[in-house]
């Protein structure tokens, strides 16, 4: 194991660097930490989203994919390494299986929005597309593992179905996007 910070203000990034895990100082601005800062902003929107009342189930899954998320910030930060495993995306493609067999089908696009914490879940839904597409970028300028990539994937897709679930408690709904085509469809019904 890596030898853990026992001193956070190190000044060692005061010249626009920052180290991997590897122990090679890279620019700050590089898209290797891009897309390390991006996997960390996903982890703390997951925090602030497990401190609102969720089903046990729920706040479960979301507690893992924090764990899987720091396995994947770890991985970003040693190039070369692999530390999050393709059973983590079997796990998201399970969870994505088992929340999408309660919900209907969408008739329409739905809004970020509805109870506090279906809002939250499209937050995290989008902040997991930016990650997703820092590591893309990263992965067309250095060779990368396919589990960081897939599992943010498959992450983005089921934070917008946990939105819908969570939107669900208590008899609630989606908050539709009122288009001119739903408005002409339920017209016509």
């Amino acid at each position: 194991m890596a030898k853990r910070l026992t001193q956070i203000a190190t000044r060692t990034g005061d010249n626009g660097s920052t180290g991997l895990g590897d122990n090679r100082r890279v620019s700050k601005n590089s898209l290797r930490v891009h897309a390390m800062g991006d996997v960390d902003e996903l982890n703390s929107h997951i925090g602030l989203l497990l401190c609102e009342p969720l089903p046990e189930d729920v706040r479960e899954l979301l507690t893992d994919i924090q764990h899987q998320l720091f396995n994947l910030g770890g991985e970003l930060s040693i190039p070369g390494f692999e530390l999050l495993k393709a059973e983590a995306v079997l796990q998201l493609d399970e969870a994505l299986a088992h929340h999408n067999a309660s919900l209907p089908r969408l008739a329409e696009f739905i809004l970020p929005a509805g109870r506090r914490s279906a809002a939250q879940a499209h937050v995290c839904r989008t902040v997991a597309r930016r990650a997703e597409r820092a590591v893309v970028a990263l992965g067309n300028e250095e060779a990368l593992n396919e589990a960081p990539r897939q599992y943010l994937n498959r992450l983005s897709d089921l934070m917008f179905v946990l939105a819908r679930v969570l939107n669900r408690l208590d008899g609630g709904d989606d908050v539709y996007w009122k288009s001119e085509r739903l408005a002409r469809q339920q017209a016509a019904d």
